[in-house]
């Protein structure tokens, strides 16, 4: 059944015209996501994506670069019927735009973190003083400008897990905020809009509510606080509950943080196979007045074993046990209601990376304590070294959407199913339809090009 359902080819137009249709950027009211169009919430459904890990990014490719990947992808991402992907680096030099144009036609969302493992490309967390530099800063301004012009950006991560141990608690807090102001600075300058910044934390019962709270505030410039924050978890294993799992003491700790709050990884693989079953609290009245949702960890198989997906040495697709269960649980994933009280605080407040401009949250971005439990912010944030490219800028092609033809739309990858079976020969990415009527003062506000009405695909 599954077999004669996938190799339905579906039928597009010859050209893909119209991506500014497709995907809405996404904004921030107080606590929570919302498409900045039709004002409804936006809940990341969504999963890890770094295919070939850490050594896939180099001088010549990375996961956003080959758009014959992308196409096979990109299909099976919605065949999860996910709304986001997150990508943990990229060479911000290597062309971006087919497979961004893709991913916004399939109607998905980009998270991106801004390092990558390459030499000056990511904080030294024992000694960030020596990698907070300029050649580091270049980087992440040339992350910044290659992909801050596509309406499915969603957000940036300015550091995954750089705080995890005593060590890194008491050098690189306050470098950590460097670089979230940086970003900030820099996007507020070039961006034609207010792309979130936030930071990935590993779920550290010794840093869990001080790192928060410090990533929270600021102490000189309200650039310093994260518009977003994601947590790594990977507590609920198997047969648990909302209670067991500890779930419930995850929103009582998180309940009054004033951000957006999401799993930026998830999806313990200590029970075999994984069930998850997490995926019903993630998206249920339960946790959504606190949590946006989440991504689970991961889209590609590496030798840790937490894939959905294989590959051979052809590049074709092997789905493995875990693509039916979480497509299972995650398609069956109705976005739940926003409590009335989260509802009226986000009322009439449009935030980082809305179109509103000149409004501010009326609790407004929070003033810094003098000290936090296990972290060490004695010596404060550090003066910023990018002033000089944040006003000259940096010098990468700016990302935009591309005319596709039917045959890019098509992977020229086939999909197998775990068992060897055939389910997809050169499967086709569908193209979403969104209404045109997109609000004539938010596309003006958002200085965005008003969208011209197309065929359907």
């Amino acid at each position: 059944m599954i077999g004669n359902v996938w190799l339905v080819v579906i039928s597009i137009s010859y050209y893909l015209t119209c991506v500014f249709c497709n995907v809405h950027p996404i904004e921030i009211k107080h606590k929570h996501f919302f498409d900045s169009v039709t004002g409804k919430p936006f809940f990341i459904k969504g999963v890890d994506y770094q295919p070939g890990g850490s050594s896939a990014v180099n001088e010549f490719s990375d996961p956003l670069s080959d758009a014959s990947k992308c196409a096979r992808d990109v299909y099976l991402f919605q065949q999860l019927g996910i709304n986001t992907i997150r990508v943990y680096s990229v060479n911000p030099s290597l062309n971006h735009d087919k497979c961004m144009t893709m991913l916004a036609a399939a109607g998905i969302y980009l998270v991106l973190d801004v390092n990558s493992p390459l030499p000056n490309q990511h904080l030294n967390r024992y000694e960030p003083w020596t990698s907070y530099n300029n050649e580091y800063m270049k980087h992440v301004f040339g992350v910044l400008t290659a992909f801050s012009s596509y309406n499915n950006t969603l957000a940036y991560f300015a550091g995954n897990e750089i705080i995890n141990d005593q060590l890194s608690a008491k050098v690189s807090p306050v470098y950590l905020k460097a670089v979230v102001r940086d970003m900030k600075d820099y996007i507020g300058k070039y961006s034609p809009r207010k792309i979130p910044v936030g930071y990935s934390a590993a779920d550290d019962l010794t840093y869990r509510i001080s790192l928060a709270k410090y990533m929270e505030c600021y102490e000189h410039s309200p650039n310093e606080a994260v518009d977003f924050y994601g947590v790594n978890t990977y507590q609920w294993c198997g047969e648990q509950t909302f209670q067991s799992s500890g779930y419930n003491t995850l929103v009582d700790d998180y309940s009054d943080y004033t951000k957006p709050i999401f799993f930026s990884e998830y999806g313990c693989n200590e029970v075999q196979p994984r069930l998850f079953k997490e995926v019903t609290s993630i998206y249920s009245s339960q946790m959504s007045g606190v949590f946006s949702g989440g991504l689970v960890y991961e889209f590609a198989q590496e030798p840790n074993n937490y894939g959905l997906v294989d590959f051979d040495s052809e590049g074709n697709a092997h789905l493995l046990r875990d693509f039916h269960t979480f497509k299972e649980r995650i398609t069956k994933a109705v976005d739940p209601p926003i409590p009335k009280k989260a509802l009226l605080e986000n009322q009439g407040k449009s935030g980082i990376g809305g179109f509103n401009r000149g409004t501010r949250n009326k609790k407004g971005p929070k003033m810094c304590s003098s000290q936090y439990t296990n972290l060490d912010i004695s010596n404060g944030t550090p003066r910023s070294l990018g002033i000089d490219m944040i006003a000259a800028g940096v010098r990468v092609q700016k990302g935009k959407f591309v005319t596709l033809t039917s045959s890019e739309m098509t992977s020229k990858y086939k999909i197998f199913d775990a068992d060897g079976k055939l389910l997809a020969d050169r499967p086709r990415i569908r193209a979403q339809q969104r209404s045109n009527n997109l609000g004539n003062e938010a596309w003006k506000n958002g200085k965005y090009p008003r969208p011209k009405k197309t065929k359907a695909f």
